[in-house]
C-alpha cells in the first residue's frame, strides 16, 4: 500500500513505516502528528488504484515528527578577477524528519 501526495510543492510517495526528510515545519514538536490530507493517488493492498481528480476524497496520511535534522553544509564562493574580491560562505537546510504511521482511505 501506498500513497502519493501533494507536500506544498513536492510530490511524495509515501508508505507505512517509511522514514524520510521533508521541508521544514515550522512549529512542529518532536512526538506530534502531521496529517497529509491532499492524496493524489492511492495504492491498496488489494492492488485496487484511486486516482484523485485532483485528490481523493477522504483520503488522508499520518505521520508522526521526529525532530528537526541538518543536511550536510554546502560552500558557495563568490570571485571577481583582478579586484581582490572574494567571499566564502556556507548553507545548512533544515528539514523534519518524519515517520509515516499509517495511510487512511
Amino acid at each position: 500500500m501506498y500513497a502519493i501526495v501533494q507536500d506544498r510543492s513536492r510530490s511524495l510517495t509515501l508508505t507505512p513505516g517509511q522514514e524520510l526528510w521533508i521541508d521544514l515545519l515550522s512549529g512542529a514538536e518532536q512526538g506530534s502528528e502531521h496529517v497529509f490530507d491532499c492524496v493524489q493517488l492511492l495504492k491498496k493492498e488489494d492492488g485496487s488504484v484511486e486516482v484523485g481528480k485532483p485528490q481523493v476524497a477522504g483520503a488522508s496520511v499520518v505521520a508522526e515528527v521526529l525532530g528537526e535534522v541538518q543536511d550536510n553544509k554546502i560552500y558557495v564562493a563568490t570571485f571577481r578577477r583582478r579586484k581582490h574580491s572574494r567571499k566564502r560562505t556556507g548553507h545548512r537546510q533544515r528539514y523534519t524528519k518524519v515517520r509515516i504511521k499509517e495511510i487512511r482511505a
